[in-house]
């Protein structure tokens, strides 16, 4: 048997269980990131750590149900009436940002 130690952390709970929910859809226990976290640290002398679950890419419209559609459709009715607009170079940017297009 490997020769272990234990780590406690007080982390923010809502921190915790967003985390976790992440490391859970990579297939990773939190032990496992916090092992993997430690290795690299001495492997690299720093904290080169990058995993993440990619972007979701935007749905094209002709891929979306009717009920999908209304509900963008919805969304989109709901900002205007709250006036939570954007420009056309702000939407450009998010888009380029977030997926590369």
């Amino acid at each position: 048997m490997a020769n272990t130690s234990a780590i406690y952390a007080r982390i923010d709970s809502g921190l915790k269980e967003r985390a976790e929910d992440i490391l859970s859809q990579l297939g990773i226990s939190p032990s496992g990131a916090i092992q993997m976290l430690y290795s690299q640290i001495v492997l690299t002398r720093g904290l080169p750590l990058n995993l993440y679950l990619p972007p979701v890419k935007p749905v094209a419209i002709g891929s979306m149900s009717q009920a999908e559609l209304d509900a963008e459709l919805m969304k989109g009715i709901e900002s205007l009436k709250t006036g939570k607009t954007c420009t056309l170079d702000e939407i450009d940017a998010e888009l380029a940002r977030d997926f590369g297009i």
